[in-house]
């Protein structure tokens, strides 16, 4: 597997003359849906030695539609040009190293169908349309002419080699013809022969008729060969020959001197390999011919099923042909080959690139006739992805061209080793997974419900599930057997398969009995969890890898996390607030245990969530814990998130695929973007990260693309925002959109036997773009000329005036235009010859019926009869129920009509007439009617009348006439009658899935479900409707889901900064109660730090009108504001909120923490300690205290850290000391480091004063939180003593005065005595100790990937078995010589393990007080400490700079800390 980006590129255009190219020196490219792919060929691919010498290296990006013709320009100084024409009109020029367009013009009015740039001149490229016309197009000169030679349909055209000025074209039935473009268009020859489409033409590589010694007598298959007339005497002293390839099974040789062919050569029958032949094989075929320029006695075709032949010439009358690639087996294409073109590689190799319908573009030897090699092709949407666990390197594809790629991505002699499995797939593969342990084994889901599992080890068809999915399958996983699956007595399999599909449904399916019955595991969750309520739609299932824990992502945006045997809920996490899309556990194999609990989710929010539920899956709840504060947010995609995938090489290393066309790699601990690859056209739908190169990403799309791209080459490093993303979105819009199909004629045939994958997805039937056949045109044209006869025995009278005869006796009401027009003319009219005087009588009555109306009733019924039928048959309905009704067969007349589908209201309303049951029936049939004409109200009202209600209602509902259906039944049935629930339950779940969220939870309140109205309300997700939702689920008594709702809609008005509204929000529950306090906290600091000028925006916001004693201290004034406002007066209220708060836990703080997350965060732990302190408990004061100051320094932010300690301790720790009482009291170490950190904030501030007042900006801006790996910790130092590299910044200030002056004396005798507690040594050591086990860590896991990379380099440079151990002895001290740059000595592995056990055994060693609590880095304090001594070395004693020097000397001997202590004393 080599180190370089690969591309499995959209299929090749189908049924185009020439959609692909090659020119000399290899390049060779081919068109794909509406772009061009370019495939370097030969040693210019820059391939890993051993593997095919090809290279995807680019694309052709510009046209709107589907790419219908691709030409290079053949002369040697122009080969960098091409041209291509599209279904969108126009014919571009490109320059193809810069792949940009040149030119472009679009002169045609019609669909081009054939292009080719001429081999003679070298700027003519000449195009015809499917109207006939044909542009010469002149780029040098920008100049054009429009010739228009035959008015039929041009199927190719290819300009002459050997004359400048002649082109032959190939019409759709079957005609050629050679025009002179300089006479305008004139046709030389015009040649008959063919009598079906024309697909290909190739003139003759050697001008003359020399080349082939052809005697016109020698042709015996075929001795009468339609002669073509030549209309003008050729200009061209020597003649040429020319070949042609057609639909109708030939390949015709023609004399261009004689204007006539000379040879036909007929396509054999092949018995294919495997099997008969296909019995719609000559449906299918499509003819095209390549002439070699060094052969011309030989001529290669394509033939039925995919074959190549290689026909001599010199033996026409024996029709011999050589077979490609004949002593191989399976190196043919299987279904028919569209283009040949040759190419000549850079070391004068003869090569032929043919592309097929079978998405294979294959490069043939000319020289042995035998397949070099196989680039395959996506023909749809690339959907899937997924690594076997088993077979490592083996990627599955799930493609939307009803196939499954298997791709061995570590193959070393072919880097595009893919196999195609397509039997019993038949749709579009829309998820994909492998089982664990058993080798080959890959199950599938489709877009049509399918789920299967295939052997890929084997030929045989996949095993098929016997229950399907409702809708597509969204996703599929193996996990343990959940009890209540009836598998039957006996062995049960470990695993099982779990589909979950797109009705909402998760199905667990038995391995190994498919044809069972796949069991509804939400019986299973009903039952264990006692639920009552409708259960969420599931959109995505994921397996825990220890398949302990089964996450479900549900359509409202809940991720529900159950636990095995009984799939017991322990946790709901509201985080995401629409469609889960994707969920992906963190692998277990990390450096850490604890990172195997962390799951990344993704929505159809472009926002990504971590959880991390380590806590929540330990503790095992009795009652399901909701969540609603994610462990890490990952921000920055503009569109939804489509599917997820950890590094298996990292810890916490996310990438994510995205609708806005990007794939984003996340450092996901630390909120960081790492890199964006932006290769895609489409929106990406699936991404899977190599199990081999932790630098190599796998990516699919909607572009019919799969990317293998390494993360260690894109420029960007997040996705795009604002203009970025508006390019990246023109680009994606200039790919195809699905064209509705057009009621004209169609101007092609889809083959009778609809084969699995015959056009390219989402195009419509003409992405396939079959050849237009004569048998649609011809049977229309059969149908016009019979229109205007007049049916058998009707007079042909029929634009002259009727004669009026009896039935306008009969007094019919209409005008007297109506009457002359439409009173149609009897069968017999009145006879044109009197009868013989002999004739019988009765005889002459019959034939005369129109005199019934004045001789008996039984004649009368026969005229009546007679008029009838013929009022029927000249779309007179109404006149014939007429005269039925005045015969009185009421009953007839409604039959009838009914039959015929013309009852009328008019009839029906006749219909009592005939009786009560036969009313029935009319107002029956009418309704049937009514809704075959899509009148479904009227027919329901029709329904009523006859009082069927419930046919009534359900008629309505089945066609989504919800509101109408509702209005009936509430009028017309019982209140409490099921159905108007059912009704309102239907309508509400299709108002949630449409998105009106408002309506369905109407709909959900009329069906009495507050709770699901809730839910739905809750999607909403703005202020208003969360507070809504809040008191709907508070009615109910589901008080869980209001606090959360309620929280969420405080949470929301936060982000305006409505503090009166969040109160208030909060008030709905009382459960909250801890949470108002924290509110009240969070916006009493706000103020203050807004009247410090120190809080983001200065403007006023709605603060709650609480008492605002200014005199007194912070805490006293929130404790004031809590007493009047929440009636917290007593030990045992403040014990209880500390209770109800202590229960919640948020995560630790990075950098990237947005700021009013961290300030809530921070006011919890605030609130928690004036909480303790109210209610008396000092030690649990102490460690809220720390945990805010602790949160504020991981997330760098100084300013906040000392607003906490102004606020909260403005005398100092000092105080806290007494209310600790012993010495050994638990709490002790927590204050020590609470001080640390309050010591450390007023260091930095005296060293600052030092130096004189620092602008607002330059304050301590940490760069990363306080990690502990030596990268990290260099950056933090590097950060905090800026000014060491600045002479003058150690200068006190001139202006100081002297008042300053006494001032800071003061304050420095105070920093000595504080300082010696920063001055830790068993802080300073357990700080080194972990500084080297992460430094260890991180050398451990570069030497692991050096050593991968190296491996994977060696097995395909030198095959797997050569020099193993010394190139493992040089990839293990590789990455050292990177890490020791300044030693340059090689650091071993048996070095490394010694370095990390002494570490870890001095942690051991030091007492658990000083590792339970951080400390401020005792290191960098001393850095500190001695730039103050250098710049006022009164105020720092020499024995505190001793103790400083000696501590850095001992554990400094990180590069960074050793390079800010030389600079200090060099």
């Amino acid at each position: 597997m080599g180190q370089e980006p690969r591309t499995l590129p959209p299929s090749p255009n189908w049924y185009c003359s020439r959609c692909s190219d090659a020119v000399p020196g290899g390049l060779f490219g081919f068109a794909a849906r509406t772009s061009v792919f370019l495939v370097r060929v030969g040693p210019g691919a820059d391939t890993i030695p051993g593997t095919p010498p090809f290279r995807v290296i680019g694309e052709l990006v510009g046209h709107t539609e589907k790419v219908s013709g691709f030409t290079f320009c053949h002369h040697p100084d122009q080969y960098n040009l091409c041209a291509t024409s599209s279904d969108d009109g126009t014919v571009k020029i490109w320059e193809v190293e810069a792949k940009t367009v040149v030119t472009e013009h679009a002169l045609h009015q019609h669909t081009i169908s054939a292009l080719h740039w001429s081999p003679r001149v070298k700027d003519l490229i000449v195009s015809g349309d499917e109207k006939g016309v044909v542009f010469c197009y002149w780029l040098n000169r920008n100049d054009s002419q429009h010739l228009f030679i035959e008015p039929r349909t041009i199927f190719c055209l290819t300009c002459s080699p050997h004359h400048e000025d002649l082109v032959a074209i190939g019409y759709k039935d079957g005609i050629v013809v050679i025009i002179d473009i300089s006479k305008k268009g004139e046709v030389m020859h015009r040649l008959r022969g063919h009598d079906d489409e024309i697909h290909s033409i190739a003139w003759c590589p050697l001008s003359g008729e020399d080349c082939l010694s052809i005697n016109q007598e020698e042709n015996s298959e075929e001795p009468e060969i339609p002669n073509g007339k030549v209309t003008a005497q050729t200009p061209v002293t020597k003649g040429c020959y020319l070949a042609t390839g057609s639909k109708d099974q030939t390949i015709r040789i023609w004399s261009c001197s004689r204007g006539r062919g000379v040879m036909t050569l007929k396509l054999p029958f092949l018995k294919r390999r495997g099997g008969g032949v296909d019995p719609t094989v000559k449906e299918r075929l499509w003819l095209t011919l390549h002439w070699p320029k060094d052969q011309p006695t030989q001529l290669v075709s394509s033939c039925f099923g995919g074959e190549l032949l290689l026909w001599d010439l010199t033996q026409s009358w024996r029709r011999k042909y050589t077979l490609f690639s004949g002593s191989s087996e399976g190196q043919n294409h299987s279904r028919i080959v569209f283009n040949l073109c040759p190419l000549q590689t850079e070391e004068d190799k003869q090569l032929l690139l043919s592309i097929s319908m079978d998405r294979d573009v294959k490069c043939w030897d000319m020289a042995t006739l035998e397949c070099c090699w196989t680039l395959p092709s996506l023909g749809g949407f690339a959907y899937s992805l997924a690594f076997s666990p088993v077979d490592t390197g083996c990627l599955a594809i799930g493609v939307g061209d009803g196939m499954i790629r298997v791709w061995n991505t570590l193959s070393i002699k072919n880097n595009y080793d893919v196999k195609n499995f397509w039997q019993g797939v038949k749709s579009k593969v829309t998820a994909l997974c492998w089982h664990p342990t058993k080798e080959g084994c890959l199950a599938f889901g489709t877009d049509d419900g399918k789920v299967g599992l295939y052997d890929t080890y084997s030929n045989k068809p996949p095993q098929i599930s016997s229950t399907y999915h409702k809708k597509t399958v969204y996703s599929l996983a193996w996990g343990p057997p959940v009890p209540a699956m009836a598998l039957g007595e006996g062995d049960r399999p470990s695993l099982t398969l779990y589909s979950c599909g797109g009705e909402g449904i998760v199905l667990q399916h038995n391995p190994w009995k498919l044809s069972g019955e796949a069991f509804d595991i939400n019986k299973l969750i009903r039952d264990t969890n006692s639920i009552k309520y409708k259960l969420p739609v599931h959109t995505e299932i994921s397996w825990k890898a220890d398949g302990k824990i089964m996450a479900l992502g549900n359509e409202d945006g809940s991720i529900e996390i159950f636990k095995v045997p009984n799939l017991k809920l322990i946790c709901t996490i509201q985080q995401h607030h629409k469609l889960v899309n994707t969920i992906s556990w963190h692998h277990e194999h990390g450096s850490q245990p604890e990172l195997s609990y962390l799951m990344a989710s993704g929505s159809n929010n472009a926002v990504i969530y971590v959880h991390n539920l380590q806590t929540v899956i330990e503790s095992n709840p009795e009652s399901p814990v909701t969540i609603t504060e994610p462990y890490r947010t990952l921000s920055g995609h503009t569109a939804k998130i489509t599917s997820l995938a950890w590094s298996p090489h990292h810890d916490g290393r996310l990438v994510s695929a995205s609708y806005d066309g990007t794939a984003q790699v996340w450092d996901t601990l630390q909120e960081e973007p790492l890199c964006n690859f932006r290769g895609h056209r489409g929106r990406l739908l699936c991404v899977a990260w190599s199990p081999l190169d932790p630098d190599c990403i796998y990516s699919g799309a909607d572009d019919f693309c799969v990317y293998k791209w390494l993360t260690s080459m894109q420029e960007h490093s997040r996705p795009p925002q604002g203009k970025k993303s508006i390019e990246l979105e023109k680009k994606r819009l200039s790919q195809p959109k699905p064209k509705p199909k057009k009621k004209k004629k169609p101007t092609l045939r889809v083959p009778v036997k609809q084969e699995l994958c015959d056009g390219n997805e989402e195009e419509s039937v003409k992405e396939s773009l079959g050849p237009v056949e004569n048998g649609v045109s011809d049977q229309e044209t059969e149908e016009e000329a019979r229109e205007p006869e007049p049916p058998c025995g009707i007079t042909s009278a029929v634009s002259k005036e009727p004669i009026i005869c009896t039935p306008a006796a009969l007094g019919f009401e209409k005008s007297k235009s109506t009457i002359n027009n439409k009173v149609t003319l009897l069968k017999k009219d009145v006879p044109k010859e009197k009868p013989g005087p002999n004739e019988d009588v009765s005889t002459d009555l019959e034939e005369r019926f129109h005199l019934g109306l004045f001789t008996d009733r039984a004649t009368l019924y026969r005229m009546i009869e007679v008029e009838g039928k013929s009022h029927l048959e000249n779309g007179h309905p109404e006149l014939f129920h007429q005269l039925m009704l005045w015969k009185g067969d009421l009953k007839g007349v409604l039959q009838a009509a009914a039959e015929r589908g013309e009852l009328t209201d008019s009839l029906v309303a006749m219909a009592p007439v005939a009786g009560y049951h036969v009313w029935v029936w009319a107002v029956e049939a009418f309704a049937k009617q009514l809704c075959f004409q899509d009148q479904y109200v009227k027919a329901a009202s029709h329904l009523l009348s006859i009082h069927k209600v419930y046919e009534a209602v359900e008629l309505l509902k089945s066609n989504h006439f919800y509101r109408e259906a509702i209005a009936i039944a509430k009028a017309r049935l019982r209140p409490e009658d099921p159905i108007i629930k059912d009704l309102y339950l239907s309508w509400g779940a299709i108002l949630e899935k449409d998105g009106h969220y408002a309506l369905a939870a109407k709909c959900y309140l009329g069906a009495t479900s507050a709770y699901d109205a809730a839910k739905v309300l809750a999607k909403k997700g703005d202020a208003a409707s969360l507070r809504t939702a809040a008191e709907l689920a508070s009615i109910v008594g589901e008080n869980e889901l209001s606090a959360s709702l309620a929280l969420r809609c405080a949470q929301e008005l936060l982000l305006a900064r409505n503090w009166v509204g969040a109160q208030e929000a909060l008030q709905l529950h009382t459960s909250l109660k801890g949470q108002r306090l924290v509110f009240c906290l969070l916006e009493l600091l706000s103020k203050h730090l807004e009247e410090k000028q120190l809080s983001e925006g200065k403007s006023s916001f709605s603060y709650n009108a609480w008492p605002a004693d200014s005199e007194g201290s912070f805490v006293e004034r929130v404790t004031a504001v809590w007493k009047s406002t929440f009636s917290l007066d007593s030990p045992e209220q403040y014990q209880a909120a500390f209770q109800q708060l202590q229960k919640i836990k948020y995560p630790s703080a990075t950098s990237n923490t947005p700021s009013k997350q961290l300030l809530l965060h921070i006011c919890h732990d605030l609130t928690l300690a004036v909480l303790s302190q109210e209610a008396g408990s000092w030690d649990a004061a102490v460690e809220g205290l720390l945990r805010a100051v602790i949160r504020s320094y991981d997330s760098g932010n100084f300013t906040i850290m000392q607003e906490v300690h102004s606020a909260f301790l403005p005398q100092g720790c000092d105080h806290l000391r007494g209310k600790l009482g012993d010495h050994q009291s638990p709490t002790t170490p927590a204050f020590k480091s609470l001080k640390a950190f309050f010591i450390y904030g007023r260091l930095y501030e005296f060293w600052w004063s030092l130096s004189g007042p620092c602008p607002e900006s330059s304050v301590w801006v940490r760069a990363a939180h306080r990690s502990k790996t030596s990268t990290e910790q260099s950056q933090e130092v590097d950060s905090v003593s800026p000014e060491e590299t600045d002479p003058k910044a150690s200068q006190p200030e001139p202006s100081r005065t002297p008042e300053l002056d006494v001032r800071l004396i003061e304050e420095g005798e105070q920093m000595q005595n504080a300082c010696k507690e920063l001055l830790s040594e068993k802080h300073a050591d357990l700080q080194n100790a972990q500084r080297t086990v992460a430094e260890v860590q991180e050398t451990l896991g570069e030497m692991i990937r050096q050593h991968q990379k190296s491996q994977l380099c060696k097995s395909t440079a030198n095959g797997p078995d050569k020099n193993e151990p010394e190139q493992e002895g040089e990839s293990l001290s590789h990455p050292q010589n990177q890490c020791k740059e300044e030693k340059n000595e090689p650091v071993s592995l048996p070095e490394l393990t010694k370095r990390l056990t002494e570490a870890n055994e001095r942690i051991a060693k030091l007492p658990e007080s000083i590792k339970t609590w951080p400390f401020p880095d005792v290191l960098e304090c001393c850095l500190i400490l001695l730039h103050v001594g250098s710049q006022c070395p009164s105020f720092v004693t020499q024995e505190m700079q001793q103790q400083a020097q000696e501590l850095l000397q001992k554990y400094g001997n990180t590069k960074v800390y050793k390079r800010h202590y030389q600079t200090l004393y060099t």
